[in-house]
């Protein structure tokens, strides 16, 4: 019987990452590694595998199945707050305009502008579409009359970690549905 695993290109399989307790270490973006990082792990004695694939690697002297789903062995405590990038700002504030709620041609907006005294922080970026940015432009949303939908806080990992589920990436492995949270029916 035919089997889409079998004749799958190696890097093809990523592995779900699992912290010790069985979480995933992240949902966005979803805590996978390449296979070599995983197998090298596995020697390593440092994870437990959960899952495999039915693709096998060989070598001279062995084969092994790949590994779908490892669990850690050490628990890793995630950080409290994530770190203030790009991508974090936009998964924070849903990938979407905070002024007209398009989520499109996104960039980033100084609530209060850098000219005003406004720093880069948290609380004082949001995410704006282009159109908005250049129709806020150095002022203020009050002075602007363009009213925040959502007034910015700095998000905790696991404020993100919730709005990272709303977002699963294109491909989930059969072998990953019990360890994840996601409508599973998104999946083609």
């Amino acid at each position: 019987m035919y089997h889409p695993d079998l004749i799958r290109h190696p890097d093809s399989c990523p592995t779900l990452v699992l912290n010790a307790d069985y979480t995933p270490l992240s949902y966005y973006p979803l805590s996978l590694w390449p296979w070599q990082t995983a197998v090298k792990a596995v020697f390593l004695d440092r994870v437990n595998i959960v899952s495999y694939y039915e693709r096998e690697v060989h070598s001279p002297s062995a084969s092994m199945k790949l590994p779908s789903v490892i669990a850690l062995r050490q628990y890793v405590k995630p950080s409290a707050f994530p770190a203030f990038t790009r991508f974090n700002l936009f998964l924070r504030d849903k990938f979407v305009c905070q002024y007209c709620g398009a989520p499109s041609d996104l960039t980033f907006d100084h609530v209060v502008p850098r000219a005003q005294g406004g720093r880069t922080t948290w609380e004082n970026v949001v995410t704006a579409c282009a159109p908005c940015n250049l129709k806020k432009g150095g002022r203020t949303p009050r002075q602007a009359a363009m009213p925040l939908h959502i007034k910015p806080i700095r998000p905790t990992s696991w404020q993100m970690q919730e709005h990272g589920r709303s977002f699963p990436p294109n491909y989930l492995h059969e072998t990953w549905h019990d360890w994840l949270y996601w409508d599973i029916e998104l999946e083609a």
